[in-house]
């Protein structure tokens, strides 16, 4: 996540779109089944993404 957080101070609020989950984990990991096979669990990290989404904006 700190990875994430990176690109949301250097880019911009638009990093923290679902729609750039997918690029970023590839940015980060190079391919995303390098990402998935550290990460192990998709559906898990989707819910990571968001949360983290989340609790930025109620703050």
């Amino acid at each position: 996540m700190a990875f994430m957080l990176d690109q949301y101070v250097t880019q911009g609020v638009d990093q923290l779109n679902t729609d750039k989950l997918t690029p970023l984990l590839k940015l980060r990991y190079n391919a995303l089944n390098d990402a998935m096979a550290e990460l192990r669990d998709a559906v898990q990290v989707r819910q990571a993404f968001v949360g983290m989404q989340r609790n930025l904006y109620l703050y």
